[in-house]
């Protein structure tokens, strides 16, 4: 098992990972075109959105990491933020979700962050249980609020 940055000729294989991951949560999936077109934008184009990492098991994308950084967090720091953990259906408990977080960390080390920081569904019992294993206590310090945009 490989994990890397994603790269521009990554692109197809993250957009096939993320139409799985549209249905595992339920959601309705953009054309093929449309989602590489986002994609390149988002990562690659000229003000990214985040970053990627990428889990790879030979020639397969088994998972990704979404990330992007939030200042200022303790002090003037910056803070890395996960914003979507997947891990392949085909690779799960495999230990690609631990590859997946232990290089999150470590670029977060790399640039200096004062924390790593992210949610996870209250109806993920599986991401609770992944988080818990990795021994990250659960934070219920802070409400989270969202406003559609679309």
């Amino acid at each position: 098992m490989i994990v890397r940055a994603a790269s521009p000729d990554d692109v197809p294989a993250i957009a096939d990972l993320y139409e799985e991951l549209a249905h595992f949560y339920g959601v309705g999936v953009e054309p093929l075109a449309d989602r590489l077109v986002q994609i390149r934008a988002a990562l690659f184009g000229e003000l990214p959105a985040g970053a990627l990492l990428l889990a790879w098991d030979g020639s397969e994308l088994a998972g990704a990491a979404a990330y992007s950084f939030l200042w200022p967090a303790v002090g003037m720091h910056r803070s890395l933020y996960l914003k979507e953990l997947y891990i392949a259906a085909a690779h799960r408990r495999q230990g690609v979700g631990k590859l997946l977080m232990a290089r999150l960390f470590e670029v977060a080390a790399e640039h200096e962050c004062s924390r790593v920081e992210w949610t996870a569904d209250d109806v993920n019992v599986d991401a609770q249980r992944f988080y818990a294993e990795l021994g990250v206590p659960v934070r219920t310090s802070k409400l989270f609020y969202r406003v559609s945009l679309s």
